[in-house]
């Protein structure tokens, strides 16, 4: 697993002491410059970390991770990007020194599947996440245990991308795993939907 700061990647200093920081994780075909304003609207003043997934798929095409098909993963370089990915939340933590214990995953679809990911194989890393249509990204061999952890899920009713029983599972498999889980539906497709975001704000501001 590397442990080196080697993703391409944006960072924002904090504006407000006392703030955690933001780990925002674009979807497939965006980049590390994406998510930065929906960082900002989230969490006015916190640290912004961007990286780039490294996966380029079909020529510019940016994602977390490869997958065989829309909706079907390669599940050995999940794994393998999902250890890699934890991994340079630390080492960053190092480098910009905030706080690797005080880490809020933002993801919105492929971002939102990794996140989901090293929640489930990295449970120590994130005490908090914010997952945009996501999907189940694996089943591992066993649930660990995310006592403590909450997560705010957004979804769509008519996703035809990550369709909604897929949020429903997620949700389940993370409860199941002792996380406190908030499912917050908005009837539309895989946009990602002002109701959603402010959904989102309003959430973390009650953390």
């Amino acid at each position: 697993m590397t442990t080196q700061l080697d993703f391409i990647h944006r960072f924002e200093p904090a504006q407000q002491h006392g703030l955690p920081t933001l780990l925002l994780l674009h979807g497939t075909g965006g980049d590390e410059h994406d998510l930065i304003d929906l960082g900002k609207l989230l969490l006015p003043g916190a640290a912004l970390l961007s990286p780039r997934g490294k996966i380029d798929e079909g020529g510019g095409v940016n994602r977390f991770f490869r997958r065989l098909a829309p909706g079907k993963f390669d599940m050995e370089d999940l794994r393998y990007r999902t250890h890699e990915l934890a991994d340079f939340v630390p080492t960053a933590a190092e480098a910009y020194t905030f706080d690797p214990a005080q880490v809020v995953a933002v993801g919105y679809s492929n971002g939102a599947n990794i996140a989901a990911s090293i929640l489930l194989l990295r449970p120590q890393t994130f005490k908090m996440a914010v997952l945009f249509h996501p999907m189940v990204p694996l089943a591992p061999d066993e649930l660990p245990d995310l006592n403590g952890v909450q997560v705010f899920i957004g979804a769509g009713r008519r996703d035809p991308i990550t369709p909604p029983d897929q949020a429903e599972r997620l949700a389940l498999m993370l409860q199941g795993a002792s996380a406190q889980v908030e499912l917050h539906w908005q009837p539309g497709g895989h946009q990602l939907t002002m109701d959603a975001v402010q959904a989102a704000q309003a959430w973390l501001a009650r953390r």
